[in-house]
């Protein structure tokens, strides 16, 4: 074979792959800001509203009136290094005011994780869809379902800390699934 033909059909493969790269990453960035500028995310100033001056309440009545968490005989260690001695460390109790926020903050955090994993999952499912439906395009289809792969990768990492263990295998299942799938419909002999 003559060494110009082969040069051509190589930087055809190297230019297929860098557009499969490509659909991919953009496919994935598509799907999150598209979802971040349709559903914003919570933030935690929305739920626990910064103060220019705090007053600690000192008393447990006070903290619950004030909506915080009472937290009895806890250990502080002045700030004295290797402080062992009795006279170093004292027992005090305190009131965190931001406890009630926060726990709502960290309820509606986990809800939109979990409606984003939701949504990144069935874009990722229809992605593979579509790119199996391409298939006579090869670069395209691949980048397409390699896309939808990544999505379901993403989703599932945004919301694995909150995830229950059944729903994990689930998730592990599917994605197991789909790659076999497109394994065998992208390269089978």
């Amino acid at each position: 074979m003559d060494p110009e033909q082969i040069k051509p059909k190589k930087n055809v493969n190297i230019l297929k792959w860098i557009l499969i790269v490509g659909i991919l990453i953009v496919l994935n960035l598509f799907f999150n800001f598209a979802i971040s500028s349709v559903y914003p995310e919570p933030k935690f100033d929305d739920f626990c509203k910064p103060q220019q001056v705090n007053v600690q309440p000192t008393n447990k009545e006070a903290c619950i009136t004030a909506s915080g968490q009472w937290n009895e005989n806890t250990s502080i260690e002045k700030p004295v290094p290797f402080a062992n001695t009795p006279e170093q460390i004292r027992s005090t109790s305190y009131c965190d005011l931001q406890f009630t926020c926060r726990q709502k903050f960290d309820d509606a955090s986990k809800l939109y994780q979990r409606n984003v994993f939701v949504a990144l999952v069935v874009l990722g499912i229809i992605s593979i869809f579509i790119g199996l439906a391409l298939s006579s395009i090869t670069a395209v289809s691949l980048g397409l379902s390699l896309g939808g792969v990544v999505s379901l990768v993403i989703g599932s990492m945004r919301y694995w800390s909150a995830m229950q263990d059944y729903l994990r295998v689930i998730v592990l299942g599917i994605a197991l699934i789909a790659l076999i799938w497109i394994g065998i419909k992208k390269f089978k002999d």
